[in-house]
């Protein structure tokens, strides 16, 4: 069977959502001041001095604990419907290329799944497509701040990745685009890699 691992940020999009999704709901003098507060540990983060999904979640839970899941929810479907230019037309059409194919499809990404998932709305109905995220975790119908998962880096891709193959990895004729250090288990899992393929 056929399958195909695309990486979200920087892949399928022009630039890293995580930034743009904060500045549409806080604007962008609010967006400054919440990143200045955690600079120290994003340069230490960039120098593989301190773990990534630690400064992640230290800045996601700064602008979003507290928030009402449905809220949250609403402004993550408008993003995706006010900002379509994020999506770099190539790797959309790789993607409908590969769902007219029959293969199975995975939008991997270290990014929030919530606001990941609106951006496919249109490929939704679709079995053969699934998102595979950050999930964030909720209690109380409020947003927590916190990882219900790891964040989906890395290794954590292959493992996200191999809970969804129901058959032996032999099975598979693994396809997998990607831009990143955060790719490159994911992309030495695939049979087929293809790095940067969209610029």
């Amino acid at each position: 069977m056929q399958v195909f691992l695309f990486d979200f940020d920087g892949t399928l999009t022009t630039r890293d959502t995580l930034l743009a999704f904060i500045r549409y709901v806080h604007g962008t003098w609010r967006m400054t001041c919440g990143f200045l507060r955690y600079l120290p540990q994003l340069v230490l983060m960039k120098c593989h001095l301190y773990p990534n999904w630690k400064a992640k979640q230290k800045v996601f839970t700064h602008f979003f604990a507290g928030m009402p899941l449905d809220t949250f929810n609403d402004y993550c479907r408008r993003f995706a419907a006010d900002n379509p230019e994020l999506l770099r037309p190539q790797g959309l059409a790789t993607l409908s290329h590969a769902l007219d194919k029959g293969g199975q499809v995975m939008v991997v990404s270290a990014s929030i799944d919530n606001w990941v998932a609106p951006f496919f709305r249109h490929y939704q109905s679709s079995h053969r497509l699934s998102i595979v995220g950050t999930r964030i975790e909720v209690i109380d119908g409020k947003v927590t701040g916190r990882f219900l998962t790891a964040n989906c880096y890395g290794p954590e891709k292959v493992r996200r990745v191999q809970e969804l193959l129901s058959e032996p990895r032999d099975h598979y004729r693994i396809t997998a685009y990607g831009d990143s250090r955060g790719d490159k288990e994911m992309l030495q899992y695939a049979d087929e890699r293809h790095y940067k393929p969209f610029r």
